[in-house]
């Protein structure tokens, strides 16, 4: 079971609404082979590299990458590093480290240029998540040992290599840049955020530590 205690009381809020009989059989597929391969990391006591790539990495790269590694953490599951990338760098979109803000992180913008740097933080003693926007083959991300996690079908067809990767698990979500300057976007960027948050707790909560 989850240490309770881990994380800001905002988000684990949240994480307590989740109901992982909600995601469909079809979904469940998907996300199999990414609970495959952490569940092999874990068996053989090998760190656990997720680099999560969309192809700006600017709005589901980084969603993905900061609730998989609070997932991780929740959950137990040790030595797990989550990281994200694009195909080209852009820069965070505001609007996701607005959600993220709203559901409990605490947030700090560390720069001011065209591609700020953000640190994120889901509990009060553990490392911030650093976000800002890079290609998947920065410095700052592995070189290999990791899985590509493709969360955007462009990226997905656009990349059919990923130097470095021992595994490539496409899981893809929809696009909330289609929301931008309408009514909907606030909301429907808070609809994709749970939406990764909900399946990667689903699949860290599959993993049995050894």
């Amino acid at each position: 079971m989850p240490n309770k205690e881990i994380l800001f009381p905002e988000i684990e809020k949240i994480v307590s609404l989740f109901k992982f009989n909600d995601i469909t059989p079809e979904r469940k597929n998907t996300l199999q082979p990414l609970i495959d391969y952490i569940q092999l990391k874990v068996a053989n006591q090998e760190d656990i590299r997720l680099n999560l790539i969309c192809t700006h990495n600017s709005r589901r790269s980084h969603l993905s990458q900061v609730w998989a590694q609070t997932a991780a953490h929740y959950y137990g599951i040790k030595n797990v590093f989550c990281y994200s990338g694009g195909t080209e760098a852009t820069a965070l979109f505001p609007k996701v480290a607005e959600v993220l803000e709203k559901t409990g992180f605490k947030i700090q913008k560390l720069s001011e240029e065209s591609n700020p740097v953000y640190a994120i933080k889901f509990a009060e003693n553990q490392s911030a998540i650093i976000g800002f926007s890079k290609t998947y083959d920065d410095g700052f991300n592995p070189e290999s040992g990791f899985a590509a996690i493709m969360t955007c079908s462009q990226a997905d067809g656009g990349c059919p290599f990923i130097a470095g990767a021992e595994k490539r698990i496409p899981i893809t979500f929809e696009d909330p840049k289609a929301f931008d300057n309408t009514p909907q976007q606030t909301e429907k960027y808070q609809e994709r955020s749970l939406q990764i948050a909900g399946e990667l707790f689903y699949v860290f909560s599959q993993i049995k530590k050894i």
